[in-house]
């Protein structure tokens, strides 16, 4: 499959670049993303999660949704990369705090980079997630075949993301694409049509149901299996 063009370019150094975007930000992430990050936690209670799982969350952050569901489900291995070392470190105090390092484990490195098997010791995950990351990569389509290649057979991988905001009055919409800017993110209807391109293409069937009167969307993608002969 061909991926679309994108008028956004990669920076010289993305993983320094989100360094310093949020060298401050860390401090407060959390607390501040609750009021628009809304259809995280849907995704985590409606992905299915089973102890014998291998779990991966791309653009994990400071780590807040793997470490809700790795105290939801305490004997299931779940796995963590983001683009900024700085990230990485906060989301690692967090883990440690929590006591989990034992089976969550983070790395920094680029989404288009992932390799489960070099990273981690897995051979492919069973889950992988995107939550409001894909708005923020650059090279999107690439993180998203990534992921695919690194997901097993009739393995799940789902995405939580900004949407179109068609069920508010145009001026919200105007206004939030604007702020969400300054953030360097942006809602990518592309996005939704590549995924749609691949069920097409018949690489997996996809769930699509909106989140806030289509303020988001959660979108579930289950790799296909391969036909045996």
């Amino acid at each position: 499959m061909t991926a679309p063009a994108t008028t956004d370019l990669p920076p010289a150094n993305q993983a320094q670049a989100m360094d310093h975007m949020y060298a401050l930000q860390r401090y407060f992430y959390d607390a501040t993303r609750k009021y628009y990050l809304f259809g995280r936690d849907q995704l985590i209670k409606q992905m299915p999660v089973s102890a014998t799982d291998a779990v991966a969350e791309i653009g994990c952050g400071t780590g807040r949704n793997l470490v809700r569901l790795a105290r939801q489900h305490p004997n299931t291995h779940f796995y963590g990369i983001d683009a900024a070392n700085v990230m990485i470190d906060t989301a690692t105090k967090k883990v440690a705090h929590q006591h989990l390092s034992q089976h969550l484990h983070l790395r920094q490195g680029l989404a288009e980079d992932l390799d489960a098997r070099a990273w981690f010791n897995v051979p492919a995950f069973d889950r992988i997630f995107f939550s409001y990351t894909l708005s923020m990569i650059p090279t999107w389509p690439a993180a998203l075949e990534t992921a695919l290649a690194n997901l097993k057979p009739g393995g799940q991988l789902w995405v939580v993301d900004f949407w179109d905001q068609a069920g508010y009055p145009k001026a919200f919409a105007k206004l939030l694409t604007k702020w969400l800017a300054l953030f360097h993110v942006h809602h990518r209807p592309e996005l939704l049509a590549y995924l749609h391109q691949l069920q097409t293409d018949h690489r997996g069937t996809l769930t699509l149901q909106p989140v806030g009167h289509r303020y988001a969307y959660l979108a579930r993608f289950i790799k296909t299996t391969p036909v045996q002969t």
